[in-house]
């Protein structure tokens, strides 16, 4: 009874401040959030919540104004980070460095009748190496250089997605085209900038105010190839059990399996010339591939005389990985103006289809936050990825290492390689002084699995100073 009235009062409130437009999402959003922590809603009942006041909010507002509803109903978002990077080599072949970037990210999101909705998002980015013509498919940073020359804008996202499933209990939808990752995983398995095209299917049901489970479905295109009519794509299905025990204790448990089709293709050139039969000791002579070739660490064939050209793959990718964390929170921190939540979590991957070097762990601690005005967090985490565990050039461009020659796991080119085949530390901090700022230090403590050549130092230390600013 208690929550009913709670309820309506709450959607009163929300409908209140949908005539005071400035401010709306904000003061919502943030009531219904401070709820959840203290465990008078739960997550579902707050969705549910802020879904109802959303609508009030877009019929509120299309009366006062004389706009469509359609036209209310688009909202814009976006971030923008600005980063000093700095990379030392205890290599002696290796040079230290210092960088200044950027990442811009502005979308649009139509909320539209009938429970469907559209949106586009552009991101800044550079150039992708190797195939292709677009940007990097797994960063959106742009390096300050070349005399403030003007810079390139990509689509990032351009989707649209029909929610066709909204009950009390039961959640379901489907989206087509280029789209946020709909599947959760650290970035052991995905690059957080990595925007995939294809189709994903979301069902979830919540079992009762403690328990949801929720899965997805998806397939991917990774290139389209005119001279063949056996594309490279990959394909995943995950099961995910969210649980909120009390106010004080979380989880979640996930299992997942992920498989790319026609790898071989990944090598071929456009034009369908590329020798696919070639081994580790049949060294190809070609320079093209299909997909960008951002990272490293996956075997491939030797590629005869090219320097930083990428051979083929010598092994298929069908990995299972599984992810674990529990989540404990406190009333009250030092310096922490909300419950304060200490967080331990893993996952581990494991790919069959390769005969070696196929398995990767992490591990972490965070403690807090960051992302609300007065909040920190502090992790650390550790992460060990061998090389052919998973497809090098899906996983974070930000963990990696240094090559002193080229190998067959850095596409023969030496220096610094993101991608598998790595293993180190990541400790962050990081602190918001505004709801809208978040400023914040990664440091990265990374060296090879597998060294080329063999006894040589690869440990490469990165340390990214962070400024992002969100709307």
């Amino acid at each position: 009874m208690k929550n009913k009235k709670l309820k309506m009062g709450l959607v009163a409130i929300a409908a209140v401040a949908g005539y005071c437009i400035n401010g709306h999402a904000q003061s919502v959003d943030s009531l219904l959030d401070k709820l959840v922590d203290k465990g008078v809603l739960s997550v579902k009942e707050a969705n549910d919540l802020r879904e109802e006041s959303d609508k009030d909010f877009s019929k509120a507002y299309s009366a006062k104004s004389g706009m469509p509803e359609w036209a209310t109903a688009l909202k814009l978002n976006g971030d923008m980070r600005v980063r000093s990077e700095s990379f030392h080599f205890e290599n002696s072949g290796g040079t230290d460095r210092q960088r200044f970037r950027y990442r811009m990210r502005l979308g649009a999101v139509a909320a539209l009748t009938d429970d469907f909705e559209a949106g586009l998002r552009l991101t800044s980015s550079e150039a992708a190496s190797g195939g292709g013509a677009g940007g990097d498919p797994v960063s959106g940073n742009t390096t300050m250089q070349d005399n403030g020359s003007k810079k390139f804008v990509y689509l990032d996202l351009a989707y649209a997605k029909w929610t066709a499933l909204r009950t009390a209990d039961w959640q379901g939808s489907l989206t087509l085209g280029k789209m946020e990752n709909p599947f959760v995983f650290s970035d052991m398995v995905f690059d957080g900038d990595y925007t995939p095209e294809g189709a994903a299917l979301q069902l979830g049901y919540t079992i009762n105010d403690q328990h949801a489970i929720k899965g997805t479905a998806g397939a991917f295109m990774l290139d389209e190839i005119s001279g063949s009519s056996h594309d490279p794509y990959f394909y995943g299905t995950q099961v995910r059990l969210e649980s909120i025990w009390n106010k004080r204790w979380s989880s979640s448990v996930g299992v997942a399996a992920l498989g790319i089709l026609n790898e071989d293709k990944l090598n071929a050139s456009r034009s369908s010339t590329f020798d696919v039969t070639a081994t580790a000791t049949n060294v190809v002579s070609s320079t093209s591939w299909t997909v960008p070739n951002q990272n490293g660490g996956n075997l491939r064939s030797a590629v005869g005389g090219l320097s930083g050209s990428a051979g083929n793959l010598q092994n298929n990718y069908t990995p299972i990985v599984a992810d674990a964390s529990v989540t404990f929170s406190l009333d009250e921190f030092w310096h922490y103006t909300a419950p304060f939540p200490i967080k331990l979590g893993g996952d581990f991957i494991h790919n069959p289809a390769a005969d070696g070097q196929n398995n990767g762990y992490s591990v972490g601690l965070t403690f807090g936050k960051a992302g609300k005005k007065g909040l920190w967090e502090l992790g650390y985490r550790y992460k060990y990825l061998e090389g052919d565990a998973w497809f090098e050039e899906l996983v974070d461009s930000d963990f990696g290492a240094f090559y002193q020659g080229g190998s067959t796991r850095s596409g023969n080119a030496s220096g610094y390689v993101a991608g598998t085949n790595v293993k180190g530390h990541i400790i962050k901090a990081a602190y918001s002084p505004y709801n809208a700022l978040t400023v914040g230090v990664t440091a990265f403590f990374a060296e090879l699995i597998q060294e080329n050549p063999a006894g040589s130092d690869s440990k490469t230390t990165r340390v990214q100073v962070d400024a992002v600013l969100k709307f």
